[in-house]
């Protein structure tokens, strides 16, 4: 399988712009997310798909290749289409890999890689909820899987309800899954979800992926023992340098 890791880099952000050039102990976020990648031994190439000349010159400036997209994009995913257009359209998958966690765990893609035979449509990664704050975070999608391991809903509000029970024993009667925002997707049904248009559960909770549900698409899950640790305003970046900068081990 031709694999091809897409990082989808704006130079917008509501709460943090530019911040794929903010600097981390002397790297760009985007760099540390590339160099990150690299270390997956799954993909075939990187590409950083950018709406901004001053990323695509930064990611070239350090070795790294990027091309440019529409800055018109509501999502990653029409990035990553729009980039596999340009670069390769003969790949089998794309992974779509998120450019503000500068700490992403190489062997979460490697982990995603190895569910992409061919038959898989789309997948993505999920880890056991251990924590109530976690749990009752509505900025967490939780995520419902059958017993093969296959996406039945995403939701940002802990789903199965456990009636009858008080919230705190929740997590000790039914295993709850956080979704770790990495995609894979089969570039054949790339270009049919990017043409779907956006979908009524989608709107309702603000996630992307319950459009392709939403029309029949299957997800399969992968279970990582890695968290995410997303950077979305400057204190997370914060929080997230301190945690990975004063030697606390990245799967954590």
């Amino acid at each position: 399988m031709k694999i091809i890791g897409i990082i989808p880099a704006r130079f917008a952000s509501t709460r943090f712009p530019a911040k794929a050039l903010v600097d981390i102990d002397g790297k760009s976020m985007i760099r540390r997310v590339y160099e990150q990648a690299a270390q997956a031994s799954q993909l075939e190439k990187i590409v950083v798909a950018t709406d901004d000349e001053r990323i695509l010159s930064h990611v070239e400036g350090f070795g790294g290749m990027a091309v440019m997209t529409s800055p018109d994009h509501q999502s990653g995913t029409d990035r990553c289409f729009e980039a596999l257009q340009r670069i390769d359209p003969s790949a089998d998958y794309v992974i779509n890999i998120q450019g503000d966690e500068p700490f992403i765990h190489p062997g979460q893609i490697d982990r995603l890689a190895e569910v992409l035979d061919g038959h898989t449509e789309l997948a993505t990664l999920v880890k056991v909820i251990e924590d109530e704050e976690t749990l009752f975070n509505p900025n967490a999608p939780k995520v419902v899987l059958t017993k093969q391991q296959q996406v039945l809903y995403f939701s940002r509000h802990p789903i199965p309800y456990m009636r009858g029970l008080p919230e705190p024993d929740w997590l000790s009667k039914h295993t709850y899954y956080k979704h770790i925002g990495i995609y894979a997707y089969r570039t054949d049904i790339l270009t049919q979800i990017t043409q779907l248009p956006v979908s009524s559960l989608e709107k309702a909770e603000a996630l992307e992926q319950l459009r392709w549900l939403e029309n029949g698409y299957t997800i399969k899950a992968v279970i990582t023992p890695e968290d995410s640790h997303g950077v979305d305003t400057p204190e997370d970046l914060h929080r997230v340098a301190r945690k990975f900068l004063s030697g606390s081990s990245p799967s954590s």
